[in-house]
């Protein structure tokens, strides 16, 4: 503790220090989204002197991040080709009839191909095709969202390319000198990591996959007692004014729940069964997707005006040109933390809101006034033209798949080729890696693949700002000597265990950190700590950047663990522990495989 208290008269330490815990504090909290805490902490460390502008920002031209904008091009290139069609064509077949089955697929199949492509944009692309799989089979998406999840993630360990997580520990481990990763660094790792957490989803009870309520066929909606919630109004002309709940068709006939009855000034709450429903009441209500399209097309409701829904729309049956569809808030979406009423959702996106799904949760705000969450499910109406441009956006994910928005395949070969030659080049030239990635984008662009405004649209920039800020920590502790400090803290506590304890115990710290607050976040506050434990435990430092690296990658335990955790669990009306409770047995087998491989890997006994 003396090192600490010496460090700490240095002013910078101090300043550094301070806005490591108000960073920490933020992506804990979720008070700002997590790009903006990383942009936040660049300017603090600026502003205070701690850093140069050059030092702060270099994370913003590292070839690291640089390499994943043109990997999310090369992503969009293969999707839309139609690369991923005959995977989509086999989880459809007639030989993919259980649970289990599919899950050796996503195992075997699926992970491998998140080795090479982001696993985010892969959950995005089979979402929609697995839901369908499980309305064909009747069977309920939580038997499978999960597996789907977790198969990414090991997959996304494969190869340097499989995350963007990847490509940030070797940024950092090139800012401290031991130079970049190769594209198959740690693939000798990843490889038994895959089979093992592969044959632990196919071995592992079924009863740690909950059955959470099955799709409804006939219009894709929750069939079961969550359902959507949303507000609606009666009109004069409706069949249920002068009737009480508990005797009127609503509640007869359909399947509603009502939360709260507005009704001018004052709010009525539960109970409300003998309450007379009068005209102009506003019902909070939580329903089925099917059960509300009917009530609307019967005219025995009509969603609140205040949505800025034209009444001549609700009262005619839909349009042919209007679908209704499903969509997600990922990780990472900008309309998170804003209500829909904020955002002007219907004149930005020409969508009406029908309805909301947050989970297993009661949203008790009124439509328009309830603030978004990543993981939300939006019921939306909208023309066909909106909806496609929708499916180019990074803020929602069209969770249903139209037969004529499947891509074309003309250009599938074109792709496929241009990927190849991208992961081989690196491996048997001396091109480095980010130039191979710049050249595959602009082949992907003039072989007709992607359009130049493609290329822009396809960029995550959450992920970047997040990414180019958070190495600025990793400098900063180095040069203010606090990554040295903690580091002999460690040496402290760890020097009487073995190596293979040390290293284990590292791992599980990260994976437990990663729960809290991001994983690119726990990689750039522990990675300059964990290198300097490197001479005491008598470990080159690269082993242990992987071990910080795979702890922060292996993250099974919470839906916020890792960002295909939350996307599947709305989808998959999930529980917070259902992921904890499937997880936890794959958690404790990566802690106690992950240290034996590294030590394995670099010949430590």
């Amino acid at each position: 503790m003396n090192e600490i208290f010496t460090v700490l008269e240095n002013p910078k330490a101090v300043i550094t220090l301070a806005v490591l815990i108000i960073a920490v504090f933020l992506f804990v909290s979720s008070a700002l989204a997590p790009e903006l805490t990383g942009l936040l902490s660049v300017a603090l460390l600026m502003a205070t002197g701690v850093l140069s502008p050059q030092k702060a920002l270099a994370g913003f031209g590292s070839p690291a991040l640089i390499t994943l904008m043109g990997l999310f091009a090369v992503s969009a290139a293969l999707f839309k080709s139609g690369a991923l069609d005959r995977l989509r064509e086999l989880i459809a077949s007639d030989s993919i009839r259980t649970p289990r089955r599919l899950i050796a697929l996503l195992g075997l199949v699926v992970a491998p191909v998140s080795g090479v492509v982001p696993n985010t944009p892969v959950v995005a692309s089979l979402l929609p095709v697995i839901e369908a799989w499980c309305v064909k089979r009747k069977l309920s998406p939580s038997r499978v969202l999960l597996p789907l999840s977790f198969a990414t993630v090991l997959g996304g360990t494969l190869t340097l390319l499989g995350s963007s997580v990847n490509l940030l520990v070797s940024d950092i481990s090139d800012q401290l000198g031991y130079g970049p990763f190769d594209l198959f660094t740690f693939t000798a790792i990843g490889v038994p990591i895959w089979l093992f957490g592969t044959a632990y989803m196919l071995l592992a009870p079924q009863s740690l996959l909950p059955d959470r309520g099955r799709i409804s066929s006939e219009y894709g909606g929750s069939s079961d007692q969550t359902g959507y919630f949303t507000e609606v109004t009666i009109p004069s002309d409706s069949e249920l004014v002068g009737h009480s709940l508990r005797n009127s068709r609503l509640q007869r006939r359909f399947d509603v729940d009502v939360l709260e009855i507005q009704r001018e000034n004052e709010i009525l709450l539960p109970p409300l069964a003998d309450r007379i429903i009068q005209s102009g009441d506003r019902l909070l209500i939580r329903i089925t997707r099917s059960d509300l399209l009917r009530l609307k097309q019967e005219h025995t409701v009509q969603l609140n005006k205040n949505l800025s829904i034209e009444k001549k729309f609700f009262l005619s049956n839909i349009d042919e040109s209007q679908q209704t569809v499903e969509v997600l808030l990922p990780a990472g979406s900008t309309l998170a933390g804003a209500s829909l009423r904020e955002l002007r959702f219907r004149q930005r996106h020409n969508a009406t809101v029908l309805a909301l799904r947050r989970g297993q949760q009661t949203v008790q705000e009124r439509l328009g006034q309830a603030i978004l969450r990543e993981g939300d499910v939006l019921l939306l109406q909208a023309p066909r033209d909106s909806i496609r441009g929708l499916q180019d956006s990074n803020d929602l994910l069209v969770l249903d798949q139209f037969e004529n928005d499947l891509p074309t395949v003309t250009r599938k070969p074109i792709a496929i080729g241009i990927a190849i030659a991208m992961l081989i080049i690196p491996s048997i030239t001396d091109l480095p890696l980010v130039a191979s990635v710049l050249m595959a984008v602009i082949a992907m662009v003039w072989g007709g693949c992607l359009r130049p405004a493609e290329v822009q649209r396809s960029i995550r920039l959450d992920v970047i700002l997040l990414l180019g800020s958070l190495s600025s920590f990793s400098v900063a502790m180095q040069t203010t000597g606090l990554a040295d400090a903690f580091a002999n803290i460690l040496i402290l506590i760890l020097e009487d265990l073995s190596t293979y304890s040390a290293l284990l115990v590292i791992f599980l710290s990260t994976t437990i950190f990663t729960q809290f607050v991001s994983n690119a976040a726990s990689v750039a506050l522990l990675a300059p700590i964990a290198v300097q434990l490197a001479p005491s435990m008598g470990l080159p430092p690269l082993a242990l950047l992987i071990t910080v690296l795979f702890g922060a990658s292996q993250s099974f335990l919470t839906p916020m663990g890792y960002q295909t955790n939350l996307m599947v669990f709305g989808p998959g009306r999930y529980q917070f522990l259902d992921v904890t409770r499937y997880g936890a047995g794959l958690t404790i087998l990566m802690t106690l495989l992950v240290p034996g491989l590294i030590l394995l890997k670099y010949g430590i006994s």
